[in-house]
């Protein structure tokens, strides 16, 4: 390759889904832009999701995000020529105490400034709606437009649709340093040289943060491993995402069924993970915990033989919001990391958000509350150690 070859309008460090779809929407303003992958787009924290497109619980001002998000998932298809499996199949969060129903109307109300409408259904009617509810369920608050998709296709799926627009995807190139060459930032690769241009995006997941602190930016991000699973096939009957709705540690658990029967579930406690040697931890006595919980919430969980469990590599930020927006410190570097374990559904709409304040200076929605400038001032060392072990 020439060295023209390698310089770009937009280097973006980090082929997750936000990066992948990044590439793509820049291609969409006329930009330039080559993508930098240490491994495979897709491999890290995108390919370890639960696949869960919701809404509901997120912390309000970033459902702006959620809801473009939400729309570019039903717009995949015609985007990219593949729709990675989505599916709006609805999304409940399942209440057995009425202290949790109190929480969830409570969210509803508060939601609705926002253009999230949810349902918020007891007795006869839930049971004729959702019959495979446990008997002790008390409420559900439905998201009926919300759903499921492919964790392993869309990241890839933004990739080739980069690629095929213009864009240069580069993967199997570690990422060795970034600094700043006049007007341009230089990034180091090992196998794949060094890239130019005067715009870089951090993507990086859990590795955003010695990235940042490079920069001259530190973070509260820890890396953190979700623990997921899949039981054997038993009848499709289960078209909705269902979440139990608690607030104690632990059991926050939630779970989907695909077309083929099968039950992928997640939550509970999350375990370490080793950014250095690229490694997340996978405790099978965590999924031991999170049996009896997802038996509350869908019985039939309590027969199943769970035939395989995996985990993966996550950022997670002190306050459990994403970084995401205009480094605070450098002209021309943008960030968009640490989504804290529900970045999923929001990748469509970062990738888009993050092109067009890029190419625009306006982002569409608001990104001030994920602005790197809050942690300008430092923050407490216990922010960034010990957090999210749940």
């Amino acid at each position: 390759m020439t060295p023209e070859a390698n310089r770009a309008d937009v280097l973006i460090i980090g082929g997750g889904l936000m990066g992948a779809a990044t590439a793509f929407f820049l291609r969409r303003h006329g930009l330039s832009a080559i993508l930098i992958e240490r491994d495979l787009v897709g491999q890290a924290a995108t390919n370890a999701s639960f696949g869960n497109i919701r809404r509901q619980g997120r912390f309000l001002p970033q459902l702006p995000l959620a809801n473009r998000s939400r729309a570019l998932w039903g717009q995949l298809g015609a985007l990219l020529g593949e729709d990675a499996e989505f599916l709006a199949s609805g999304h409940i969060r399942v209440a057995f105490e009425e202290a949790e129903a109190a929480k969830l109307e409570a969210y509803a109300a508060q939601a609705r400034p926002y253009g999230l409408e949810l349902e918020m259904i007891r007795g006869p009617a839930m049971r004729e709606r959702f019959p495979f509810l446990s008997p002790a369920a008390l409420m559900v608050s439905h998201s009926p437009q919300d759903g499921h998709a492919n964790p392993r296709l869309a990241a890839p799926a933004f990739a080739r649709a980069a690629r095929r627009a213009g864009a240069r995807v580069v993967e199997r190139a570690p990422v060795l340093g970034i600094t700043r060459d006049g007007v341009d930032f230089v990034v180091e690769t090992r196998g794949a040289g060094s890239f130019r241009a005067p715009v870089v995006q951090v993507s990086a997941g859990a590795w955003g943060r010695a990235f940042a602190r490079e920069l001259g930016e530190d973070v509260p991000l820890t890396a953190r491993s979700p623990q997921m699973g899949v039981t054997e096939p038993m009848p499709y009957r289960i078209p909705p995402v269902m979440g139990l709705a608690s607030s104690r540690p632990g059991e926050g658990v939630y779970l989907r069924q695909v077309k083929r029967g099968n039950i992928v579930f997640g939550g509970g406690r999350r375990c370490p993970a080793d950014l250095e040697g690229q490694r997340a931890l996978l405790d099978p006595a965590n999924t031991l915990r999170q049996l009896p919980f997802l038996a509350q919430l869908l019985p039939p969980m309590a027969r199943l033989r769970v035939i395989r469990t995996w985990s993966g590599v996550e950022g997670y930020i002190g306050d459990d919001l994403p970084v995401m927006g205009a480094s605070a410190r450098l002209p021309g570097l943008f960030y968009a990391f640490g989504f804290c374990g529900h970045g999923f559904q929001l990748g469509p709409g970062v990738g888009a958000s993050m092109a067009d304040l890029i190419a625009t200076g306006d982002a569409g929605v608001p990104l001030e509350p994920f602005s790197i400038a809050r942690f300008a001032g430092g923050f407490p060392a216990a922010m960034a150690e010990g957090a999210h072990l749940e």
